[in-house]
C-alpha cells in the first residue's frame, strides 16, 4: 500500500485488548475478503484480513487510488479529531496490506473552499472514491466536483440535507437512533414522553424525528421544551417541564419518559436542573440519543438508568484498543468511521476495480460489517446501523437490549467474539465503560 499524506510509522502488533473498555460500537471484521459485487449479494466484511485474502485487485495491474479528505490543519478541536481520523484510515490500509491501493490525503481547512480545492486535487490525481470531508459545508462545497467527475463520496457529516446524488453519509444519524430508542421505550410499556430539547441546529433535526418516532409507535407526546444553551437559560425551561411533569402525574396520566437528547456540552449542565425541580429519574425514564455516548456520563447521578441508542461496543472496544497501541492513545469516536470507510474502498475495490464504486455496489442491502456494526446505504445516501440500547450505570454502562439480528450469514466477525474485559463471562456479558474523547466536535458537523 501507498500513503500520500504524511507516512504512518507504526509495526504489526494490533491485536491486544485496550484496558479502557468502550460504551459504544459493534461488528469489527477480522478476517475474510469481500464478497460483495453489484446487486444484493454476500454481506463484504471490511475488517483486517487475515490469512489468504481472495484479493483481486492484487491480481491486476489497476490502482485504486482512495481520496481522504479531512481539516487536518492547524491545532484545534476538529483537526485533533482528524489526524486521528487520518490515523484510523491509514491504520486500515497498513492492516489490508494491498500493494493496489494508494491513500490520497488532502487536507480541507475546515472550510467550504479548502474542501473544494482539495476535492479538486483529488480528482486530478486520479482518485476513484472521496472520504470525506467531515463538516457539512465542505460536504457540500466538494459534492459537485466529485459529481462533475463521476466519483462517489463517503462523507462523514451527520447532516442528512447533504446527503444523495453520489454522496453516501458514514455517520450516525439522530433520525434511526431517535426511532430505536422510542420504539424500545413503547415495548417497556414507556407510552406518555415528554421532552427537554436544545435550541440549537441539533435539535432542530431532533424534534421533529421525536415527534415523528413517538406517534409510529403508538405513544402520547405530553410537554416539549426547547431551551438554550446557555447555563443560566436553561432553568425556566426544565421548570416548566417539571410543572408539566407533575400535573400529569396529579391528573391520574404520569409521563412514562423524559427524552434528553445532548451530550457533554449540555448534559452535566442540565442533568442537576431535573433533580433540583423535582423530576425523578425512578420515576420518569430518562431517554437520550446517541450524543449520550462521552467519558464518564453516569458521573451525573440523574442520569444512572437512562438509556440511549448506539450500535454494540465490543467492535469498538477492539477497535480502540489496537488505535491505542499503535499510536498511544485512545481514539476519538469519529475514528472508527475513518476506518470502516477505508475499508470498505479497499474491500469493494478487491472485487472488482472497474466498477467498484457504482451505486449498485456501495447501496448494496447486505451492506458492510465494521467497527461500528453493519452499516447499509440507501439510495438517497442515508446510512443505516443496527442499533443496541445502553443503560448508564454510575461507574459502567451496560447492553440491556442487543442490535436486531441482520438478516445477512456474516454480521458479526471473528474479531468481536474474543473475550472483552469487564466484570463476567466473555461470551454472554455486554462492555461496560468508556473511551476517553480527547477532542469532541459538536452533535451537529
Amino acid at each position: 500500500m501507498r500513503n500520500d499524506g504524511r507516512k504512518a510509522q507504526y509495526g504489526r502488533s494490533f491485536g491486544i485488548m485496550f484496558s479502557h473498555a468502550a460504551i459504544l460500537l459493534a461488528g469489527l471484521v477480522s478476517a475474510c475478503s469481500a464478497n460483495l459485487g453489484n446487486g444484493e449479494g454476500p454481506q463484504a466484511n471490511i475488517g483486517p484480513t487475515t490469512g489468504e485474502a481472495h484479493n483481486v485487485a492484487k491480481a491486476t495491474s489497476r490502482e485504486t487510488k482512495i481520496a481522504l479528505i479531512l481539516p487536518t490543519a492547524g491545532f484545534g478541536a476538529s483537526a485533533a479529531v482528524a489526524k486521528s481520523m487520518k490515523q484510523a484510515g491509514e491504520m486500515a490500509l497498513f492492516e489490508r496490506d494491498d500493494p493496489n491501493i494508494r491513500l490520497l490525503v488532502k487536507d480541507s481547512g475546515g472550510n467550504a473552499e479548502g474542501a473544494r480545492v482539495a476535492a479538486g486535487e483529488a480528482v486530478r490525481d486520479g482518485a476513484n472514491i472521496i472520504l470525506g470531508p467531515l463538516f457539512a459545508n465542505s460536504v457540500s462545497a466538494a459534492a459537485p466536483i466529485a459529481r462533475q467527475a463521476n466519483i462517489p463520496v463517503l462523507a462523514f457529516s451527520n447532516d442528512n440535507r447533504v446527503a444523495g446524488n453520489g454522496v453516501y453519509l458514514m455517520s450516525f444519524l439522530a433520525t434511526p437512533e431517535i426511532e430505536r430508542i422510542v420504539s424500545f421505550a413503547t415495548s417497556r410499556g414507556k407510552r406518555r414522553f415528554a421532552a427537554l430539547i436544545p435550541a440549537d441546529a441539533y435539535g432542530d433535526t431532533v424534534e421533529p424525528a421525536f415527534r415523528a418516532a413517538v406517534q409510529r409507535n403508538g405513544g402520547t407526546l405530553i410537554h416539549i421544551e426547547r431551551y438554550p444553551t446557555r447555563a443560566n437559560a436553561m432553568l425556566e425551561p426544565v421548570k416548566r417541564t417539571a410543572e408539566a411533569i407533575n400535573t400529569a402525574q396529579a391528573a391520574g396520566a404520569p409521563v412514562d419518559a423524559l427524552f434528553l437528547p445532548g451530550g457533554q456540552e449540555t448534559l452535566p449542565q442540565i442533568a442537576p436542573l431535573l433533580a433540583y425541580n423535582g423530576i425523578d429519574p425512578k420515576r420518569v425514564q430518562l431517554l437520550g440519543s446517541g450524543a449520550w455516548d462521552y467519558p464518564n456520563v453516569g458521573r451525573e447521578q440523574t442520569l444512572v438508568g437512562g438509556w440511549y441508542p448506539s450500535p454494540d461496543p465490543r467492535g469498538w472496544q477492539d477497535f480502540s484498543g489496537r488505535f491505542a497501541k499503535t499510536f498511544g492513545s485512545a481514539p476519538p469516536r469519529l475514528a472508527s468511521l475513518a476506518y470502516d470507510a477505508v475499508n470498505i474502498a479497499v474491500s469493494l475495490a478487491s472485487v472488482d476495480p472497474q466498477s467498484a464504486f457504482s451505486s449498485a455496489a456501495l447501496t448494496n442491502p447486505r451492506g458492510f460489517n465494521g467497527v461500528d456494526g453493519n452499516v447499509t446505504f440507501t439510495p438517497s445516501g442515508l446510512s443505516q446501523r443496527q442499533l443496541a440500547v445502553i443503560e448508564i450505570q454510575q461507574y459502567g454502562n451496560n447492553v440491556i437490549d442487543a442490535p436486531p439480528q441482520f438478516t445477512a450469514q456474516h454480521t458479526v466477525a471473528p474479531m468481536t467474539t474474543r473475550p472483552v474485559a469487564y466484570g463476567g463471562p466473555a461470551a454472554q456479558a455486554p462492555v461496560t465503560g468508556s473511551v476517553y474523547i480527547p477532542a469532541p466536535i459538536p452533535p451537529r458537523y
